[in-house]
């Protein structure tokens, strides 16, 4: 068995209906991700506009299948800013969430992503009491370092920043001493390929990531676990 000392991950926030041409990106190239849900509106009936365009979510039961050999993971119930939240307003927002995609999809999540990033020491605090081991903020690493503080990942970079090829590149070349590990983790929404016109972009970051017998390509879960993250 290979013991891997680097890993590609994945995390899209959302649940909407472009993360099915993700998937199918993903699937074509061998990779894993981690797709972060709102379960209180995940319906196509809450949709929002981006610069003109449409985006809609997908139905809570189009998912499981959707989704198959990657992770679901929390993204609170409704989408609301986790900050200066009561006690009762974290058990709605988060407790419920983590209960429906248990019950939905039939593994309980131990991840999550902050909606707009926000974060506060309270939320922090009652989530890791919830059993959720890491948390994805939206703060660019720009590098490969395993998460000190997984409840508060940064990612290497979103899939738009203008050093993604280069730090790609880094990554690929990286020969990593005697018991490093490194971590490439990128992350954003998939309507952003609509939106920017740069499904291209993605396609050329899976052909040139995929297919390397040295990375483990996994879900956050997956990746974090195999390093002893979490």
């Amino acid at each position: 068995m290979i013991k891997y000392q680097k890993a590609v991950t994945f995390s899209y926030d959302d649940g909407v209906f472009q993360d099915g041409r993700l998937v199918e990106l993903f699937n074509r190239y061998g990779l894993k991700a981690t797709f972060n849900l709102n379960t209180g509106i995940q319906t196509e009936e809450s949709h929002f506009e981006i610069e003109g365009h449409p985006v809609y979510r997908m139905n809570q039961g189009d998912i499981g299948n959707l989704y198959h050999g990657h992770e679901i993971a929390v993204h609170g119930l409704t989408h609301a800013a986790p900050v200066d939240m009561t006690d009762d307003q974290l058990e709605e927002e988060f407790g419920t969430d983590i209960a429906n995609i248990t019950r939905l999809y039939g593994r309980t999540p131990v991840g999550m992503a902050y909606a707009y990033g926000a974060y506060d020491d309270r939320t922090v605090s009652f989530l890791e009491k919830k059993g959720i081991r890491y948390g994805r903020t939206v703060e660019s690493s720009h590098s490969f370092k395993l998460p000190g503080k997984p409840i508060l990942l940064k990612p290497t970079c979103h899939h738009n920043d203008e050093r993604l090829f280069e730090l790609v590149q880094q990554f690929l070349e990286a020969e990593p001493a005697a018991g490093e590990q490194l971590l490439l983790y990128i992350w954003g929404h998939s309507y952003e390929f609509d939106v920017n016109d740069n499904w291209e972009q993605m396609e050329r970051l899976c052909q040139m990531v995929s297919g390397r017998e040295d990375v483990f390509y996994g879900t956050n879960r997956q990746c974090l676990e195999l390093f002893r993250c979490i």
